[in-house]
């Protein structure tokens, strides 16, 4: 996935929430300018897992994140939903105002679909590896996931990335000794404003 589509998924995720807190109108992925797109615009019809995350700027502090973990809408689709649902429905945070739209900036995370890691559990952080590998636990109906970005941001080690993954579903941290618990792992392809309606970068998460 190039930077031009990265670029095009992430101008998106702003112009849906701007014009959705403007005038209550979700827009139509049909209506957009795929014009810059040639060669690459098919890619935005299949269905992946998608994840739109706002934080403010520039102290990086989270305003916002919901997503799509498993591939069932078009990608721009996807894009639109949940930066929408970022925006106005999480839950830990009060909905974002026009006002704060020139302080914040939008990230797209574009998924893999989520493979089980079978295998002792006790061995479940050696087939993890950091920066690479975003994680979701399933227990009964519990579930909890986390982007693979989030690991490097707080420097975790592979068992404290699984452990708060459980805190995460709402389950012990060591939950995920248990062989009654299920453990996926996917990757994920980040695109990031720079600063607020700034430059688009294709995030690089392993050293």
């Amino acid at each position: 996935m190039d930077i031009r589509l990265g670029k095009f998924i992430v101008a998106t995720a702003r112009k849906a929430v701007e014009k959705y807190l403007n005038s209550g109108i979700k827009i139509n992925a049909d209506s957009l300018d795929y014009e810059e797109l040639k060669g690459t615009v098919e890619q935005l019809k299949e269905e992946r897992g998608v994840f739109v995350t706002i934080t403010t700027y520039p102290d990086n502090k989270l305003r916002g994140c919901i997503g799509y973990p498993l591939p069932i809408k078009p990608l721009i689709e996807a894009v639109i939903d949940n930066a929408i649902n970022a925006a106005t429905e999480d839950p830990r945070f009060p909905p974002v105002s026009s006002s704060e739209l020139n302080k914040v900036i939008f990230e797209v995370t574009v998924l893999t679909k989520p493979k089980i890691i079978n295998c002792d559990p006790d061995e479940y952080p050696k087939h993890i590896k950091i920066g690479r590998d975003g994680l979701m636990v399933k227990y009964g109906f519990a579930s909890g996931l986390l982007l693979p970005q989030v690991a490097v941001e707080f420097n975790w080690t592979p068992r404290e990335f699984i452990s708060y993954t459980c805190e995460k579903a709402g389950l012990p941290s060591t939950m995920w000794h248990s062989k009654e618990i299920e453990v996926y792992k996917f990757s994920g392809i980040v695109f990031a404003e720079e600063e607020p309606n700034g430059k688009v970068i294709r995030k690089r998460l392993i050293v």
